[in-house]
């Protein structure tokens, strides 16, 4: 269990995993005694034991400190050292991911001794470690260059890059302990996810930590992630869009993400892909990550809307006018009659365990943002597609409140088959109809009262796990087909599950609006955070299915939203059936 301190730091009387996460350095830390390594776009590089580090731990972003010693993560160059610690034992990563394919003669690593250093080489990365009086420096990298540029730092100079990183996560120091925590680390996880090549050039934002082999970054979970680096790091965020350009294809489609590994990772990556029994399908082309997503191309234009309004950086947009046509003119194919483009039956979207199709709320609402965006820069950049896209725009909300909303359940439908089927359950994801304005204002509305009377744990004493958040889903979704894996399960993924980007949604649309009752989606999540020991915003949780992965980038958008707002805004109670009634 952890505690969150007046300071916004962590606190626990045992050890908790630490995630790590640095521009190359990516680790997992028990001050206990374990040390997990890999670099970004290398992969995997080996395990350390070292003796324990006394507890009790105050834990805060890529750093823990204990009572006789502490753990300290470097900035400029991929290094850490372990404070108070003397020795290790190394135990070399076998293979460089769990898909890579390597002989274990092959994958037997090099080992080098001077004085008091030692470098452990593998053929796809390498690790240095040096023992400084009582403290237990480490570099890693793709080559030796890059790993004893890192080791070239003091022990002084990390520890200072590390304090510093933690003053500028802290941009909340008014607020109480949970939430100032709450913030703390959700603006680490945005900086973290900003990730570097070898040679020190921007390589796009990782996902979270289990989403590095191969390295990638996303369409979907980039534009959430970015939402607070429109203000802390917009030069990211115009590398990241430029960086996505180059996956959309002529025709408009683009992946669900793009791989950016190093040589060796990329090179294994290959092998393992090419294998005619395997992923090939899916990945259509080399940097490909789950080809053809039909949310993807959407969030591009969405992305590059936010990234013009933020900045004024108008030449941004110009730079990927062609881009911008090639996915609005791929949507028009795929409308029907109706102006509202048709999802095909496959799981690619952000749901990507359930085979949604036909008039999905959650692509539709992305869909009449991209429109919104395009007509606004269209305006000096091309007139005549901007009032093509300005037309759709309102013939696409007249038909989904026509089609998608239901008045009977006072919420739009998941999704709609062009067969007759419809999905009704309430979803937090249908809430990009309210974010882009695809409802008229009274639906909005009426849709958030739904969510708070049936999303909102606290409120639905159907389900059967007490106070634990906000569902992304209620009830399970009604046809055992559509779904599969880890979705098949009742309150497990998208069917159920707590997302805190999608409560960072719900709570900003709620503060939008000057409904309150904001501070619990913002919170609940990290509430159970603390209670279960997970030092960082995590994927998405449920009690009886446990997390996703650690330290998640898109997780930063409650941080956002309460940065946005401010904390006194997020005190306000809910008013939202006085307002709808």
């Amino acid at each position: 269990m952890l505690v969150a301190a007046a300071d916004g730091t962590l606190v626990s009387p045992q050890s908790t995993v630490l995630p790590i996460m640095a521009p190359r350095l990516q680790a997992d830390v028990w001050p206990s005694g374990r040390l997990d390594l890999s670099v970004w776009g290398v992969g995997r590089l080996a395990r350390l034991r070292f003796a324990a580090i006394a507890g009790p731990y105050r834990y805060s972003p890529n750093r823990v400190e204990g009572r006789n010693g502490g753990v300290y993560v470097a900035r400029s160059a991929p290094a850490m050292v372990l404070v108070g610690v003397s020795g290790a034992r190394i135990f070399p990563a076998r293979r460089c991911a769990k898909w890579h394919e390597i002989s274990a003669s092959d994958a037997r690593p090099e080992w080098h001794n001077a004085g008091a250093r030692r470098e452990m080489r593998l053929p796809w990365g390498l690790l240095h470690i040096e023992q400084r009086g009582a403290d237990l420096v480490i570099g890693v990298g793709a080559s030796r260059d890059e790993a004893v540029r890192a080791l070239a730092l003091s022990v002084a100079e990390i520890i200072a890059e590390a304090e510093a990183h933690v003053r500028r996560c802290d941009l909340m120091p008014e607020a109480d302990p949970l939430l100032r925590s709450m913030v703390m680390q959700g603006v680490h996880a945005a900086l973290s996810s900003i990730r570097q090549d070898e040679a020190g050039d921007f390589a796009g934002l990782a996902a979270g930590q289990a989403y590095s082999s191969p390295a990638r970054t996303y369409y979907r979970d980039g534009y959430w992630t970015l939402q607070p680096l429109l203000t802390l790091e917009p030069e990211a965020v115009r590398n990241q869009i430029r960086l996505l350009a180059r996956g959309v294809q002529p025709d408009g489609e683009a992946p669900s993400g793009i791989i950016l590994s190093g040589p060796a990772q990329s090179a294994a990556w290959r092998v393992f892909r090419d294998h005619p029994e395997r992923y090939k399908e899916h990945h259509l082309r080399p940097e490909d990550w789950w080809s053809d997503h039909f949310d993807s191309p959407l969030f591009f234009v969405l992305a590059l809307g936010d990234y013009v309004a933020a900045t004024g950086d108008s030449a941004e947009a110009q730079r990927h006018w062609p881009v911008v046509t090639a996915i609005i003119e791929r949507y028009f194919r795929l409308c029907g009659a109706d102006g509202l483009p048709m999802k095909p039956r496959n799981d690619r979207d952000w749901a990507d365990n359930v085979y949604r199709e036909g008039l999905v709320a959650y692509d539709l609402g992305l869909w009449i943002g991209a429109l919104d965006v395009v007509t606004r820069l269209g305006a000096a950049l091309d007139p005549e597609l901007a009032a093509r896209c300005s037309a759709a725009a309102a013939r696409g909300r007249t038909a989904i409140e026509a089609r998608v909303w239901l008045a009977d359940r006072q919420n739009a439908a998941d999704y709609r088959t062009e067969d007759g089927f419809t999905e009704d359950h309430a979803t937090l994801d249908s809430l990009t109809l309210a974010r882009y304005s695809a409802l008229p204002e009274p639906l909005a509305l009426a849709l958030l009262r739904k969510i708070e009377s049936s999303l909102e744990t606290r409120h639905n004493a159907e389900q059967p796990y007490g106070d634990w958040g906000v569902m992304c889903a209620y009830p399970p979704f009604k046809r055992t087909r559509d779904i599969r894996a880890k979705t098949a399960f009742a309150f497990r993924y998208h069917n159920g599950s707590d997302w805190p980007y999608l409560d960072g949604m719900y709570a900003e649309e709620r503060l939008r609006r000057g409904l309150g009752g904001a501070r619990y989606a913002l919170t609940r999540w990290w509430e159970i955070c603390l209670a279960k020991g997970w030092a960082g915003p995590v994927e998405y949780f449920t009690p009886p299915f446990g997390r996703g992965s650690l330290l998640q980038g898109w997780s930063a958008m409650p941080a956002a939203v309460a940065l946005q707002y401010g904390a006194a805004a997020l005190e306000l109670p809910a008013e939202s059936r006085r307002d709808v009634a």
